[in-house]
């Protein structure tokens, strides 16, 4: 039972952390100090990091940052959950355990208000994208990760290096809508949950749609080290309604 006056839940992602971006590392840390820390749940749905190599990398400064960061909102008692990203679909039990944060499987459905709220990350409906869904199920294939999380933890970053650099010159030349979720996995999202709402990342296309009276909220990417600046998350109370808030200096949205 929701305890009155506490936010229900929030939903963030996309953030890219990265020690090279300090701006955006904090605004996060900010965002769970004053936000997360006063919520029942914290959902993390994705690409919360630029990149993970293996919780091997645990010991890296600015990995304990996070760590430390997130783990103090799940001990002040706010449940954190975690949903893998195109980024950083690596996170293993090792992470989690450090962080104090349980992993979830997609699509996860959670009910509020008797609403029936459905999570992804968003790039498995990105089916249009062909190269992409190749790519993604080879990399979600558990035999490929042993192989690959078996690599000294040096040659794995140095790959992800490149395929970074190859994702980048790939998108210059893809349209927006190849990029973007395809009508028809929305929808067939939407069947196979039974859920009248769906909240994903991914796209950095933050909006609200309507498709005949199911709603999809795309979540933003978070960017606080150049311009322009952008950021933010979506509560949900627990009557079920759903509020859009913005990083400061920027000011809340709702819808």
């Amino acid at each position: 039972m929701s305890m009155p006056g506490r936010t229900f839940a929030l939903f963030v992602s996309d953030l890219h952390l990265q020690a090279s971006h300090p701006r955006t590392a904090d605004a996060f840390f900010a965002f769970l100090a004053g936000r997360a820390i006063h919520a029942e749940r914290l959902y993390l749905l994705g690409d919360i990091f630029e990149y993970w190599a293996g919780d091997d990398d645990l010991a890296e400064p600015f990995h304990q940052q996070v760590i430390a960061a997130i783990r103090a909102v799940s001990d002040a008692g706010t449940a954190v959950y975690w949903l893998a990203g195109n980024r950083d679909f690596l996170v293993g039990p090792g992470f989690a355990e450090a962080a104090g944060l349980s992993l979830l499987e997609e699509p996860h459905v959670i009910t509020a208000g008797g609403k029936r709220i459905a999570l992804v990350h968003g790039d498995a409906q990105c089916t249009a994208d062909l190269k992409y869904m190749a790519f993604r199920a080879q990399v979600r294939d558990r035999e490929w990760q042993q192989h690959f999380l078996g690599m000294p933890l040096a040659q794995r970053k140095a790959v992800i290096a490149g395929l970074r650099e190859g994702s980048r010159e790939a998108q210059a030349g893809k349209s927006y809508e190849i990029m973007d979720v395809a009508p028809e996995a929305v929808k067939a999202l939407f069947d196979a949950t039974q859920a009248s709402v769906i909240i994903h990342g991914h796209t950095h296309r933050p909006a609200l749609h309507d498709t005949g009276g199911r709603l999809r909220y795309v979540l933003p990417d978070w960017e606080l080290d150049t311009e322009p600046r952008r950021g933010g998350w979506i509560a949900l109370d627990a009557e079920g309604t759903l509020s859009r808030h913005a990083v400061q200096p920027f000011r809340g949205l709702t819808g």
